[in-house]
């Protein structure tokens, strides 16, 4: 997301500075139990102070029912836009109602939530599903494959998923891999994808060759089930967790899918402040984009990047991450770590 959006769109609704200054945008988080979201809100933050706008959140601790109250609360502040990481997608709708009903624009940030009224904005995760798949099969292109999934209520779960199965189904069909567990994660917790994967591994007694785990929250949970059996196989994850990225190059993790938390926030941040302003603001980049139950909506995409033990560097060089936390035990690991 280019820094111009903000400007782009706030002179195309013909807005001064001064206009700007008075808007205030509501941000409400599921949870903040994910390394990640902590990175998110710091860019929207940065992104709204530079636009003079104000920030008012609140966090739902992973709960569908306070979530709710916590949007009408930011509703009753008088926020003029509201950011929204659902806990639940179809739980959510009656919020994104309320807000229509004021005048009061929605953005679904990085996930889907199933209403046209709403701005889509998000990485593209079925493209995230296949770059997890394709580093994972290309360390084991044979064997017992384990797919741990998302949380059941979030559509991100299954657009993952299918672009997983996507890059699969051909050594699937030939008979290459075969999965022998799969299971959702409820609120992509880490202790229930450590639950799950430990019930796999009793089940097929420990032959597992590979885990497609969607984040890095579900890999991190599979690793510590896998390395209380003295296992290591390759894992995939996304979201560039700190964490994440050093079991990358520990070589406990295969893949971490660069989600650039940062771009996401203040695209989110900008856009909000657009749509306060003018709700038919022009968004540089957005589209229409129907959801698999069929609703269209506004929408925009943002690009992942696979990191492996290959590329390393290339969070060191953007400022995710510093050297020494990426390389914290590792002694003999691929570069920046060597």
């Amino acid at each position: 997301m280019k820094k111009t959006l903000l400007l782009a769109a706030v002179i195309a609704a013909g807005f001064t500075t001064s206009a700007l200054a008075q808007i205030t945008v509501g941000v409400s988080w599921s949870n903040f139990q994910e390394e990640r979201w902590k990175t998110d809100e710091a860019a929207i933050k940065a992104a709204l102070a530079a636009a003079g706008a104000v920030y008012v959140s609140a966090d739902a601790q992973s709960s569908s029912a306070k979530q709710l109250s916590d949007i009408e609360s930011l509703m009753a502040q008088g926020v003029d836009a509201l950011i929204i990481l659902a806990q639940d997608t179809q739980a959510i709708v009656p919020a994104v109602t309320a807000a229509a009903d004021e005048g009061i624009p929605v953005i679904a940030y990085d996930r889907l939530i199933e209403d046209a009224r709403a701005f889509y904005l998000t990485f593209d995760n079925v493209e995230v599903g296949r770059m997890q798949a394709r580093a994972v099969l290309a360390a084991a292109p044979t064997g017992n494959y384990v797919m741990i999934k998302g949380s059941p209520t979030d559509p991100n779960a299954d657009f993952l998923r299918g672009g997983q199965q996507e890059v699969l189904q051909a050594a699937i069909d030939s008979g290459a891999i075969k999965i022998v567990g799969e299971a959702y994660t409820d609120g992509w917790l880490p202790a229930n994808a450590q639950r799950n994967m430990e019930q796999i591994l009793t089940a097929q007694n420990n032959k597992v060759d590979a885990v497609v785990a969607s984040n890095d929250g579900t890999a991190g949970g599979s690793v510590a089930a896998l390395s209380a059996q003295g296992m290591v196989v390759p894992v995939s994850g996304q979201d560039g967790d700190h964490a994440a990225l050093n079991r990358v190059a520990l070589g406990t993790q295969t893949v971490s899918v660069w989600k650039d938390a940062r771009e996401l926030g203040r695209a989110a941040a900008e856009i909000a402040v657009a749509l306060a302003g003018d709700k038919n603001a022009t968004v540089a980049g957005a589209a229409a984009w129907t959801s698999p139950a069929g609703t269209t909506m506004n929408s925009l995409f943002l690009a992942p990047m696979p990191i492996t033990k290959d590329n390393l560097s290339a969070v060191v060089d953007a400022g995710w991450i510093t050297k020494e936390a990426l390389c914290q035990g590792v002694t003999a690991g691929p570069a920046p770590c060597n």
